[in-house]
Order: C-alpha cells, then structure tokens, then sequence
C-alpha cells in the first residue's frame, strides 16, 4: 500500500495547481486507440471553446511507437469525432475521441469506428439502440488482485456480487470517482455493480443509439484508467484475469432496433437470432481476444464452439431477459463479447448481421 499512498499524495500536490488561471486556453486530450486496443493520449492547447468535433484542428502522431505505421512512414493523423468535459482537469478542458487515418487519406487498419459509422449510418432508419456492461478487475501494482490476501486468496465466489461490506467488496472509492467522472463528462453511464470475482466489478453505458455507443464507451474506458492512475491501481479488461475456477469478464451487450422495442417486437428479435446463427464464427473473431478462456460453458457463459439461445439463461449466447419475453418486445443480450472486445466492431457487426451492411465506398 506504501506505493499506492505516495501516488495519492502526489496527486494532493498536483492538486495545487489544476485551478491556476489558465489564461483563456483550453487543454484538449486527443485520445485514441492503438493497434493492441489501448487507449493512447496527448494534449494540444486551444485558444477558442470549440462549438463541436469539426471547429477542432486534425492532429498527428508517431504511428510506428503504437504499431498503426512503419517507421519510415510513421505518421497517422487523428481527426476528431466526440467531445467530452474533462473531470480531471475540469472546465473548460475537453476529452476528444479521434479516428485515425493514414497519410494517403484511408482509415488506418485499426480505425474501427470508421465502417462500423458507416454501418450505421445505413441503418439508422432502424434507431439501433444500445446497452453495454463493462466487466473488468482491478490489480495492484505488482499484479496482483487489489484488495486481495497477498500470495493467497480470499473465499470461494459467493458474497461478493452486489456486495455491501468490509471484506465482501474492493476498491469502491475508484468505482465511485469514475462514475461520477463519467457523469461530469456527459458519458451515459447508467450504472454500477460489484461482479462475482473479488476485485471485479462492472459500470453500463447506454442506452445509446449507433456510433455514440462505441464513442461513450471508450471515453468512459479512458477515464477509468487515468481515475485509477490517481490512486496507483492498474485497470484489466483481460476476459479471463484470474485462472481457475473464478468468473470471466465479459462486455455484455444489449440490443434493439426500433421494430424490437414496439408492440410484437419478439418476432423481429427471433428474426435477429436466426441471422446470427449463422454467423457465430464471424461475430466471435471480432468479440475480443482471448475470449476462449472465457466461453467454457462454465461461469455463467456459453461455449465458444456453439450458438444458442434462451429465455433468463446466462449459460447461453443470447439472453432474452424474462420481462421480454412476457411483453413480447424489448431487447435481447449477447453474452459473448469479451471485455477487452472493441465496442465499434461488436455493435458495428451485430448491425450488419441484423440490418444489413454499407454500401461499397
């Protein structure tokens, strides 16, 4: 804990100086993602508020240091898309979510948001809607579980989702200063809940329509990581963080489209599952990495190997929650994306499952 208290009062000392007159400038924090799915950041100063993405200057950086260039054309340009308030530097600094694009004027490889925007775009006479649940484990700095006996374990799962008390839950002081992060920067978080591994727990974001989805997500993802840099914790979005016989992390992710939500929804939602029966092996190569040690069939996940789907069932592919089901409309939950799984491939591919593609370019 010794390393963690020194990183706290560092931050007291920092805190000196975040309400120094910054003159009239803005400090933008362009953030986007690299070729690994981490989240990458550099800060321009603005001399004007900008009334949106498109009155903020394009930007480059050194492709070849984040594997999204070679070293003799390393550079890749980032364009704005989102902007969000900054709640670690506060008004009137700004959080801008870019995409990244080669110097030839194409997405770089890694510019996900790029065809899944387009895809929605498409569709958006559909108003997809969105829901994603953000599983993900907090370690120490020697990467180990925070809060967690060192060299041992604590109990058998159990007591700890939802949990309320000393020993039955970790780590609330970051869960809460992201959530009310993220609610100053105008992320649609929706909530918060401890999960079933100690040390595990999961923030919602939604309901979102179409890209914004995707953009809130990521944004709600960096604030996570730099929060929890505050208080010198390490974020793992890693789908399986501790071996054995503990529960997965996973990125659940609820869908509708407007036919869904209305009266006699439920045939337009089993029309969906039929369409993505037949595409389980596309949807599971873009729904993370590692996602096989996840989608055992054990811990509250379906096989890997196989599609199915149920009503209230957890162990399945797909769940139809209950009040659906028994309202016959609403939405339905794919249970398989990982939760390192990027946002704008998963809602981009389940909208070309279900809806239908892009046109060409």
């Amino acid at each position: 804990m010794a390393e963690s208290s020194t990183v706290i009062s560092n931050t007291n000392a920092l805190n000196k100086f975040t309400s120094l007159d910054q003159k009239g400038c803005i400090m933008a924090e362009y953030i986007w993602i690299d070729a690994l799915s981490n989240i990458r950041g550099k800060t321009k100063t603005l001399f004007k508020e900008p009334s949106g993405p498109e009155d903020l200057p394009e930007w480059n950086f050194d492709g070849s240091s984040t594997g999204q260039a070679p070293g003799d054309n390393s550079d890749v340009y980032l364009r704005p898309v989102a902007i969000f308030p900054d709640p670690i530097r506060k008004s009137p600094n700004i959080i801008v979510v870019c995409e990244t694009w080669n110097p030839d004027g194409t997405p770089n490889k890694y510019n996900y948001r790029h065809e899944c925007n387009r895809i929605m775009e498409a569709n958006k006479d559909q108003k997809p809607w969105f829901g994603l649940e953000q599983e993900y484990t907090l370690f120490d700095t020697n990467g180990w579980p925070y809060g967690w006996p060192k060299g041992g374990f604590p109990g058998p799962q159990g007591p700890y989702y939802c949990a309320v008390g000393t020993g039955n839950v970790y780590c609330r002081d970051i869960v809460e200063a992201h959530y009310k992060a993220c609610l100053y920067a105008g992320i649609k978080i929706s909530g918060i809940n401890a999960e079933v591994l100690p040390s595990q727990w999961e923030f919602q974001v939604g309901p979102c329509e179409g890209i914004e989805m995707g953009d809130h997500l990521w944004a709600a993802r960096y604030l996570l990581h730099r929060v929890a840099e505050e208080f010198g914790v390490k974020i793992s979005f890693h789908p399986k963080p501790i071996p054995g016989d503990w529960n997965g992390s996973g990125l659940h992710t609820n869908v509708s489209t407007q036919l869904m939500r209305e009266e006699g929804g439920m045939k337009h939602i089993e029309a969906a599952l039929e369409k993505l029966s037949k595409r389980h092996k596309e949807h599971i190569a873009v729904y993370g990495s590692d996602n096989e040690l996840r989608l055992t069939g054990k811990h509250e996940t379906g096989s890997i190997d196989s599609f199915t789907y149920g009503v209230a069932n957890r162990g399945a592919s797909i769940r139809i929650p209950r009040e659906c089901a028994h309202k016959g409309y609403g939405y339905f939950e794919d249970r398989r994306p990982s939760s390192n799984g990027d946002p704008y491939q998963i809602t981009g591919i389940m909208i070309e499952t279900i809806c239908g593609g892009a046109p060409s370019e």
